[in-house]
Parts: C-alpha cells; sequence; structure tokens
C-alpha cells in the first residue's frame, strides 16, 4: 500500500510539471518558428529531445516523411516543400508523453503555416505494477478518453473518461499468469495501444 500511495505521489508530480510546460508553451509564444523562402522553409522547434519522432502527414494522415531527433534541444532544418500537392499537411512532433502538431497548407507556390490551430496535446500513460494498471492523461481541454481492456482477445471492459482535466484510473488485472492483456486507448482521433502478459 505504501508503494502504490508513494507512486501515486510521483504520479501526480508528473501531471503537474505537465501542466507547467504547457502552460509555459501556450503563453504566447509559440513553441516552433517557421521561415519561409522560395526554395526551403526553415522549421525551429524549442525543446525537444533526442528519440522524438519528427513526421510530416497529409490530411489522411498518411506519413510523408519521418526523422528521429538526435540531439536535445533545439531543433532546426530546411524542408523542401514545393513538391507537395495542393492540399493540407501538418508537422507532427512525437515524444513520450506529448503531440506537437504544425499545420499548413500548400496553394500554388505559396505555403501558408497555420499558427493559430498549432497545439500540443497529451498522450494518455500506461504503467504496470504487479497486476495493477495506471492509466493517466492530462485533458485539459476536458478531452474523453475511451478505454478498452481486452483479456486474450476477448473485451473485458470498456469505459469512456470525459468533462475532466485530469485522468487517473487504476485497474486490477487477474489471471495475468494465463494470458495476455491489451489495452486500447483512444484520445482526440489517435488510438494507442499496449499489452501486458507475463
Amino acid at each position: 500500500m505504501k508503494k502504490v500511495i508513494e507512486n501515486t505521489k510521483k504520479g501526480i508530480l508528473i501531471v503537474a510539471m505537465l501542466a507547467a510546460s504547457f502552460s509555459f508553451a501556450n503563453e504566447g509564444t509559440p513553441f516552433f518558428k517557421v521561415v519561409n523562402d522560395v526554395k526551403k522553409t526553415a522549421l525551429t522547434i524549442a525543446n525537444v529531445k533526442k528519440g522524438n519522432l519528427l513526421s510530416i502527414k497529409d490530411a489522411y494522415g498518411s506519413v510523408l516523411y519521418t526523422e528521429t531527433i538526435k540531439e536535445n534541444g533545439t531543433y532546426a532544418k530546411g524542408f523542401d516543400l514545393t513538391a507537395l500537392e495542393n492540399g493540407s499537411y501538418l508537422f507532427e512532433l512525437d515524444s513520450d508523453v506529448e503531440l506537437r502538431t504544425i499545420p499548413f497548407s500548400i496553394e500554388g507556390n505559396t505555403i501558408k503555416f497555420h499558427r493559430d490551430i498549432a497545439k500540443t496535446s497529451f498522450k494518455p500513460v500506461t504503467r504496470t505494477e504487479g497486476n495493477l494498471v495506471f492509466i493517466s492523461k492530462l485533458s485539459l481541454n476536458g478531452e474523453p478518453l475511451k478505454i478498452d481492456i481486452y483479456h486474450d482477445a476477448e473485451l473485458m471492459l470498456t469505459e469512456t473518461v470525459k468533462d475532466t482535466k485530469n485522468i487517473e484510473k487504476v485497474y486490477k488485472l487477474t489471471g495475468l499468469d494465463k494470458g495476455e492483456y491489451k489495452i486500447v486507448l483512444n484520445t482526440e482521433g489517435k488510438t494507442y495501444t499496449k499489452f501486458i502478459n507475463n
């Protein structure tokens, strides 16, 4: 019980730190900078970490480009976006707990970045301890989180948590020694899956 309380305190601290970083990120200073010239678009993103994944996606979610960030700090690179067809696209930076999106569109020879709808959203975090599963998500705009738990491909539980900014759920998994659990989390149009087995 002491360990559960200790881990709960750690979880609350992590959520508080995420909330603080989110409030700093939205105080009028965007987390990215874009400079367009005739041939290249220079993209600079602050506070990246080694292992983050940067992608360019089209309006259908298809990945057109992907790169793993090599070092912590500020990421800066020039992109030639002139080969892309007219339409809507986005840069997406995927980290451990955040998903940052920078939408842009192309019309003719014009590339327009939509700073007003660039956003940072928080991914759900799943961790296990013994036969307990802890699920948490910072949901500053009250985005719902749908939780589906499967045991050996059979749906055991489905729950949607909504209208709360700080989602924290704990589930006790029985029969871990006799099969596999799959946890599927859906939020903000994204699906996150975790497998738990012994």
